[in-house]
């Protein structure tokens, strides 16, 4: 039997424990941080686990669904948002449109870029999932052993491009393209990441995450989550907790927006305003301009993953005995201490950044994204589990190799795991866990081949 108090204090929350709720339905199937659970002592685990949990309505479930199939013909036509209020003039259909929108190098592509379209890099198994394809990132350790962005030479020599990790893999013309200089040491694949559900993860409050973080930090495993502050791009002077990309280096899903348009895509925008390069470039910055709405494709972005659903658990195999036992183990060796499985968003009205006497533009929790539950299973903080990338994008550079716990919600829908992508089963992603991490890979290497199997049946339902 688990022992309850073990990780009451360790989250501050209940994660999802494998617990068989009364309504039986997987949408109640765990309890979110700010409700109140209480031990049922007529309610036994059929199969000898826990207790159950009576659950106390406060906040609510996040709508979820893979509900923004990618068309050709209609873009959006047939998407369903979570209810996110649309500017006016605005749809989410047209939102969906903008992600969908392919570049060319007279709506300014490139110079360098890795993809014309959002949608190229986040597709699986809808437009704004995941995908199979990874980025270049590069650098060097100086003699103090900083880690140092690279000079990469173009255009034979006579132009550069600087202060950034990012080597992009394409070029509107032969002398823009970009190649990991042999000056280099340090050299990263890192996997496009699933932007499903994202509005939710943008509304947890920076306390909230600190709080796992201290709480990691006492529990005696060793694991110690680093939250890192990082500037607020549309409202220059503010600061929150990184929680977007590997490195947590962006905060917000707008500086997220203009930061991959510009280091993706290469479209300058109204905060990304500057080209990396001008060899090739053949429109005046910005790129991204106001449409007809008043909004510009940034905008769109941020108006798009904001009204998506959370990626869908496998609800029939997340009933099954195999799944439901793996859960448990899941918890009961520590994988959840790391993948959190229950975060509950801040109250609808939240300012969490910018506006009054902060300045720059304000950013308030709508209605359909605050108070509620999400299972993304990720703290969205930094570890170092033994696979770092040796990268350095936001200070400290404690940050080199460790990156961002991979939120687990969707990993059904992925062929690929890890960082890089390069561990194509699930137990050989477990084996890649060392570090902070030691203590949960160890535990799952002395479970029985079956618990083993019924843990993988577990990660398979998400």
């Amino acid at each position: 039997m688990i022992r309850l108090e073990r990780f009451l204090p360790l989250f501050g929350l209940i994660s999802a424990c494998g617990n068989n709720m009364q309504s039986g339905a997987e949408s109640s199937s765990r309890i979110g941080e700010n409700e109140t659970a209480q031990l049922d002592p007529a309610d036994e685990d059929p199969d000898g686990g826990e207790r159950t949990f009576v659950q106390a309505a406060v906040a609510t479930e996040a709508p979820a669904g893979f509900d923004t199939p990618t068309l050709v013909a209609t873009p959006g036509s047939r998407s369903l948002s979570n209810g996110l209020a649309e500017p006016v003039g605005d749809s989410f259909a047209l939102d969906q449109k903008s992600f969908e929108n392919t570049r060319d190098i007279t709506t300014g592509l490139g110079p360098v870029f890795n993809a014309r379209a959002c949608v190229e890099c986040h597709q699986n198994p809808v437009a704004g999932g995941a995908s199979q394809f990874t980025e270049i990132r590069a650098g060097h350790l100086d003699a103090t052993g900083m880690f140092v962005n690279p000079t990469v030479p173009i255009n034979d020599g006579v132009n550069t491009i600087t202060g950034r990790s990012i080597i992009n893999d394409r070029a509107v013309i032969p002398a823009a393209q970009e190649h990991v200089p042999v000056s280099e040491t340090i050299h990263a694949l890192r996997a496009t990441l699933n932007t499903l559900g994202d509005g939710f993860v943008e509304a947890i409050d920076d306390q909230r995450l600190l709080e796992i973080a201290e709480r990691q930090a006492k529990s005696g495993t060793g694991v110690h989550g680093e939250a890192v502050i990082v500037p607020v791009l549309e409202a220059p002077g503010q600061k929150r907790v990184g929680r977007f990309g590997w490195k947590d280096q962006q905060p917000t899903i707008l500086s997220f927006a203009a930061d991959a348009y510009l280091n993706e895509m290469g479209i300058t925008n109204r905060i990304r305003p500057k080209d990396v390069t001008d060899v090739g470039d053949i429109t005046v910055d910005p790129e991204d301009v106001p449409d007809a709405t008043g909004l510009a494709d940034i905008d769109h972005f941020a108006q798009f993953i904001r009204g998506t659903k959370v990626p869908p658990s496998d609800a029939v195999l997340a009933k099954t005995k195999d799944a439901r036992r793996g859960e448990r183990l899941f918890h009961r060796i520590g994988c959840a201490t790391c993948h959190v499985a229950s975060i509950t968003t801040a109250p609808a009205g939240t300012v969490l950044f910018g506006g009054g006497d902060a300045g720059g533009a304000a950013f308030t929790v709508p209605d359909v994204l605050g108070d509620k539950i999400i299972h993304p299973y990720s703290d969205f903080l930094l570890h170092d589990i033994g696979t770092g990338d040796g990268i350095v994008q936001t200070p400290p550079q404690d940050t080199a190799n460790k990156l961002r716990t991979s939120p687990l919600w969707g990993l059904r829908t992925r062929s690929r795991y890890m960082h890089d992508l390069t561990s194509l089963t699930l137990p050989s992603a477990i084996a890649r866990h060392a570090g902070e991490a030691d203590f949960a890979a160890n535990a799952f290497d002395r479970l029985s081949d079956a618990e083993k199997q019924q843990i993988i049946v577990f990660l398979n339902s998400l």
